[in-house]
């Protein structure tokens, strides 16, 4: 069963098209992710979805019917934080108990409740002001887990976010959703979308790409990129790793460069050869299987992650 369907969905800001005639289906029980870089639309898309904003043109369908008759089955968290840090952990989620109707007994019992869900009944009395920043996700989180809710909205959760705490999170979805829960997960993060079950890649208001993250890889033609890790970077490396013929994209990333290469295991002998030989220290290289990220920038050209490396033709 379909539990969101969008049709011809258009959002305009004067002049400006923001979302461009956008159709997408979402199904019940599905983990769905909307990936790109900021200003592609998807912030915009989710928000409609949950009937915070209103479209230009278009339709939108929850359980076959429009928003205004089920709004009430969405759970939405936007990127920015909302519970409010000078109430308590338990005073928060009592709060969006009682505008859903909730007595104050029950809402009280409610919230302690979530709150054990979630795994912050010891820091219910603690004002959120004082919470790290996965206690306050986590908090944020209990707020659509009221039994009527059937789709979380979850736009950029995890931004700000080590490693170690995304993965908590996302470890914790995976425990409160049940089969039927449908989650849409807003991310310009690669390996927060792997999750997903499928992933639509969006840029410029339209989604560009969908399906599972192997399908998307096998789209893009990447096959594999091998990991490089310089004592060194400058743009002398830089031009050296461009010169293997072999090679047809040169990614900058942190610790070093990524390249794609169909032969990697001819091609990681020559690079440290070649890179030794002109005087520098390959600390590791290595074979990787390509990441959303990477699709991205083949299908687009663009960067997902202002912090990501520079992918270049290493042929020009």
């Amino acid at each position: 069963m379909l539990a969101i369907e969008v049709r011809n969905l258009i959002k305009k800001y004067g002049n400006i098209t923001v979302l461009d005639d956008i159709d997408l289906n979402i199904y019940e029980g599905e983990f769905y992710c909307l990936m790109g870089p900021n200003g592609s639309g998807k912030t915009t898309l989710s928000s409609i979805i949950a009937s915070v904003k209103q479209p230009t043109s278009g339709e939108i369908k929850i359980f076959g019917k429009n928003t205004e008759q089920s709004k009430q089955l969405i759970g939405y968290i936007p990127q920015e934080n909302f519970s409010d840090p000078n109430l308590t952990g338990l005073e928060n989620i009592n709060y969006f108990a009682r505008m859903l109707g909730y007595s104050k007994k029950d809402a009280k019992e409610k919230g302690l409740e979530l709150l054990k869900k979630v795994g912050l009944f010891e820091e219910r009395n603690k004002r959120v002001s004082r919470y790290s920043g996965g206690m306050r996700k986590k908090l944020e989180l209990s707020t659509i887990l009221f039994p009527h809710i059937k789709i979380f909205i979850l736009d950029e959760p995890t931004t700000g976010l080590d490693p170690s705490a995304r993965r908590n999170f996302f470890g914790l979805i995976d425990e409160l959703k049940d089969k039927s829960t449908t989650v849409l997960l807003i991310s310009h993060i690669g390996s927060d979308a792997e999750l997903a079950t499928r992933v639509g890649l969006m840029d410029e208001g339209k989604i560009i790409a969908a399906g599972s993250p192997d399908e998307l890889k096998n789209k893009s033609g990447l096959k594999n990129m091998i990991n490089i890790e310089l004592s060194v970077k400058n743009e002398k490396v830089k031009n050296i790793l461009s010169s293997f013929n072999k090679a047809e994209k040169l990614l900058e990333t942190d610790e070093g460069y990524k390249i794609c290469s169909d032969e990697t295991s001819e091609v990681i002998p020559e690079i440290v050869r070649t890179v030794e030989n002109n005087g520098y220290k390959v600390l590791q290289i290595g074979s990787v299987i390509p990441s959303l990220e990477d699709v991205f920038f083949r299908l687009t050209g663009k960067k997902v992650r202002e912090t990501d490396g520079i992918l270049k033709d290493a042929k020009k």
